[in-house]
């Protein structure tokens, strides 16, 4: 089972609309979002944020595929596109990661249950990549700040390279700080000592 979502659903075809009010509230979702074109589709989902979005393609005024990609550019959020025929111009125009399922008109409720499992579960690994990716670089970032307040202790102290770490984990401790604010201390007083040059 699914945990409950705040669904926006987009159809120009009243039935549509009425079907996904209909199945939605049956498989544990609330629909806070229905369109009947990619613009307002754009404008609801600006207020209602909502956790997933079940847009048909071909729409008066903005498709389907524009108003994800639109809606996208605030902050990610999962797709599903819904079309009344394959089409394989479609498919090439959606390069957006986070249109995650397909579904072909007409959708059974079984077919549209496992669409959103699986958007989910795709969506949620690719946040955690994403968050990795971010830890991985901060990570790299603190660690070459680190490596250069521990020159600067090794330069002006004549302690080896072990002993000026142990004394930045030491100062850290002491000070209940993160090793790398230490270590940001430790270059803006170089810096203030020695301003014609950067440490």
């Amino acid at each position: 089972m699914n945990r409950p979502l705040r669904i926006a659903v987009a159809d120009d075809e009243p039935d549509m609309r009425d079907y996904f009010r209909a199945i939605l509230p049956r498989l544990g979702h609330s629909v806070v979002a229905v369109a009947e074109d990619g613009r307002d589709l754009v404008r609801q989902c600006a207020s209602q944020r909502p956790d997933l979005i079940i847009t048909d393609i071909k729409m008066p005024d903005m498709d389907g595929i524009e108003a994800a990609s639109q809606i996208g550019r605030d902050g990610p959020v999962p797709v599903i596109l819904v079309s009344a025929h394959h089409s394989t111009e479609d498919l090439h125009r959606v390069e957006d990661e986070h249109i995650l399922a397909y579904l072909i008109k007409p959708i059974k409720q079984a077919d549209l249950e496992a669409a959103i499992t699986i958007a989910l579960y795709r969506f949620e690994q690719f946040q955690a990549l994403h968050h990795e990716a971010a830890s991985l670089r901060q990570a790299l970032e603190d660690r070459k700040i680190i490596e250069r307040a521990k020159g600067i202790l090794m330069k002006k102290t004549n302690l080896d390279e072990n002993d000026a770490f142990r004394r930045l984990q030491r100062l850290a401790s002491d000070k209940n700080k993160k090793l790398v604010e230490i270590a940001h201390i430790v270059l803006t007083a170089e810096e203030a000592f020695n301003p014609a040059r950067k440490a």
